[in-house]
């Protein structure tokens, strides 16, 4: 009989202690990890700002206004006026940020045109209110994405080459971005609709 190279570790077999001894560590650093949770996620400039660029725009402070309690200028009939999309920040600067709805009536059937508004309250923190237009849904167009960063609203459209495309098939996708500007909401990107 050959005898192994290397010795015998009998603490290396498990046995039924082994296994209890386990379970009880693993249940002891669950419930301690439940007791101590890291402090909330902040945001914080580093003290080197230099490094870092200033904001364009002041940081928004407040709940964003609620597209749901909103009437939008949509006549939908005996349906009623659907909020798809929604997306919140500070685009004019001001401090308080604002919400950017897409909005289509809640039709049984077929594709209803969507429309982009920009909601906002009042300084007074008052009922919020649509303040601006930007996608008129007789302009028969489907925002397919929405996001609002840095002061920027960017939506991904879909349309129609002509007025003969059937509502159903989309043939035209066009990435739009506005800004405000002025005193106005402005589109900075070109129209460059690509065929889907």
């Amino acid at each position: 009989m050959q005898h192994p190279a290397v010795p015998d570790l009998s603490h290396t077999h498990t046995r039924p202690i082994h296994w209890v001894a386990t379970a009880t560590a693993v249940a002891g650093v669950v419930a301690l990890s439940s007791v101590l949770q890291p402090d909330a996620a902040t945001a914080a400039q580093s003290a080197d700002k230099a490094a870092t660029p200033a904001p364009r725009s002041a940081p928004a402070h407040g709940t964003p206004p609620d597209p749901a309690t909103v009437a939008f200028p949509l006549d939908c009939g005996p349906v009623k006026a659907l909020v798809q999309k929604k997306a919140s920040g500070d685009l004019d600067g001001d401090g308080r940020p604002e919400t950017v709805a897409v909005v289509h009536c809640d039709a049984p059937m077929g594709t209803p045109p969507d429309g982009v508004y920009v909601v906002t309250r009042g300084h007074d923190g008052g009922k919020p209110r649509v303040v601006a237009t930007l996608v008129d849904p007789q302009d028969r167009r489907t925002a397919t994405e929405l996001s609002v960063r840095d002061g920027v609203v960017r939506t991904t459209l879909l349309g129609y080459s002509s007025t003969d495309v059937p509502s159903c098939c989309p043939d035209v996708t066009d990435d739009v971005k506005w800004r405000w500007k002025n005193g106005a909401f402005v589109s900075d990107t070109p129209s460059h609709a690509r065929t889907v």
